[in-house]
């Protein structure tokens, strides 16, 4: 094992203990939560480390890298989580298991029309992100808009609602953000979920809230820097 694997398989063990203890605290079983690394800045060479290592489920925010890294390292769940233009869903679609940043209606149908003509074998996954604070100059669908948006991912036949995603306002409490989250999922959930639309994922949590997040019920930690340290941002 080189160097830079030992040090992923450090931080991923201690990562993982996180999440056992944050599970633990909220009477969760620790398989309840996915792991999702964010490998944005780094190399297809840690994708490739993190594979090897157990890791199934890897996340980008920028397409151009996203899908260079997807033809280079195959046998992986590849997670969209950054703002996405529309002009971008065809290339998405192409490689992606889910989109976790779907905040519009006129993304909903760039990717709808995407993932149909993508000759896809399975639905693209959708996730619902939710503007906590309903501020609009961040990424997000405002709150009054979230069921919108559900009931477009819902009705579209290539597409998945899978549930709802957010990132935690920076002057919130996490705890305060990730209670609204759950509330926000819970509705989605009852009103929309059937056999082609589970929508019961919560994606939540980063390197410095998961612990809170898995506390609301996230089903999907989004961790980079504790997985891979900081990195000078590529390009």
């Amino acid at each position: 094992m080189d160097e830079r694997t030992a040090l992923i398989a450090a931080n991923l063990a201690t990562v993982r203990e996180r999440i056992s203890a944050a599970c633990r605290a909220a009477g969760r079983e620790p398989e309840s939560v996915t792991l999702v690394a964010i490998t944005k800045t780094y190399p297809a060479g840690d994708v490739a480390r993190l594979a090897e290592l157990g890791i199934r489920d890897v996340g980008e925010n920028r397409d151009q890298e996203a899908a260079a890294k997807a033809a280079a390292v195959p046998g992986v769940r590849w997670h969209f989580v950054g703002q996405l233009q529309r002009n971008k869903a065809r290339s998405v679609a192409s490689y992606a298991d889910a989109v976790h940043s779907v905040d519009s209606l006129r993304l909903v149908d760039a990717l709808a029309d995407a993932a149909a003509r993508a000759g896809r074998e399975a639905a693209l996954g959708a996730l619902v992100q939710v503007s906590l604070d309903d501020d609009e100059q961040r990424g997000g669908a405002l709150t009054g808009m979230v069921e919108k948006v559900a009931e477009a991912i819902a009705a579209s036949p290539a597409l998945s609602l899978r549930g709802v995603m957010a990132v935690a306002p920076l002057d919130w409490a996490p705890d305060e953000a990730f209670a609204r989250l759950a509330a926000i999922g819970s509705r989605i959930r009852q009103r929309f979920a059937g056999p082609h639309d589970p929508a019961d994922w919560i994606s939540a949590g980063m390197s410095n809230d998961l612990e809170s997040a898995i506390l609301h019920g996230s089903t999907h930690v989004r961790v980079g820097s504790a997985l891979l340290g900081k990195r000078t941002p590529l390009g």
